[in-house]
């Protein structure tokens, strides 16, 4: 619930402001008390709450899936057992219908960005005063706790998808194929400048596409979230739940749009055009 002596623009303001620690305008270092003091510290700022949840959903994942790994038996299996084979067997058809190349690195990130941006994206069914109240009373003012509604963890992930698809461009089709790829197609070779300026253009707007279609989709989520909580409580319960309820079609269509799209793009890598 909205808290009392906050105006609904401050609410808003709070809810949306992450536990940054960086350099203040006085040369010091440490967290940012305010919304203004965290903007102050400017790019090189920590967004603690975005760390420490990625981390943490992130250890959560690796525990599950060792778990699962320990205890796995060729007989009757658990429910946890049959849990873990069934996403490992979604996410393998997945890569066998998008992936033409060989390399069995592949499944293994298929399978860590789907999980793990599913658990980021789960945490924004968490009601959003909850742990934001707790916090407070540990004496922290902003506490945001869905990572994937913080431009720098998408856009981390969509670089680090890039710079593995940059990466395995070059180790396939060697610097020459790489460039010829970008020059010399879709147009006749005398038009590289064209082509190099569109398949440029195309190359770069894959990463920011992929990590801002995640962050704009779970952003617009968490601040629906925000807005029913200013309801009165009465209203709130009526709201809130059948929201939740189509949210959860959006967090897991998230996470494997953004799976799919991380094979694809490794797929094209692979790729190597015969002209």
């Amino acid at each position: 619930m909205a808290g009392d002596t906050l105006t609904s623009s401050e609410y808003i303001k709070h809810h949306l402001t992450n536990l940054t620690y960086g350099q203040h305008s006085d040369g010091s270092w440490g967290l940012a008390h305010t919304a203004e003091e965290a903007k102050e510290m400017g790019f090189w700022a920590f967004h603690v709450d975005t760390l420490a949840f990625s981390i943490l959903l992130g250890a959560l994942f690796l525990i599950i899936f060792a778990k699962a790994a320990k205890y796995a038996t060729s007989g009757v299996p658990g429910g946890l057992q049959n849990f873990v084979e069934w996403v490992i067997e979604f996410i393998d058809d997945n890569v066998k219908s998008s992936f033409t190349g060989k390399n069995n690195f592949i499944g293994s990130l298929g399978l860590t960005v789907f999980v793990w941006i599913l658990l980021m994206n789960t945490m924004d069914l968490v009601p959003v005063d909850f742990l934001p109240e707790l916090a407070k009373l540990l004496g922290v003012n902003n506490l945001k706790v869905v990572p994937t509604t913080d431009p720098n963890a998408t856009m981390g992930m969509a670089l680090s998808v890039f710079g593995l698809t940059l990466f395995y461009s070059f180790k396939i089709k060697k610097p020459g194929g790489f460039f010829a790829e970008l020059a010399f197609h879709p147009f006749p070779k005398y038009l590289f400048p064209v082509n190099l300026l569109l398949e440029g253009v195309s190359l770069i707007a894959k990463p920011i596409s992929l990590g801002l279609r995640l962050f704009g989709n779970m952003y617009a989520g968490e601040m629906i979230f925000i807005l029913i909580a200013l309801l009165p409580w009465y209203i709130q319960w009526s709201l809130s739940l059948p929201w939740a309820i189509f949210h959860i079609l959006i967090v897991v269509l998230q996470a494997f749009i953004f799976m799919v799209l991380t094979i694809v793009y490794m797929d094209m890598a692979y790729t190597v055009d015969e002209h």
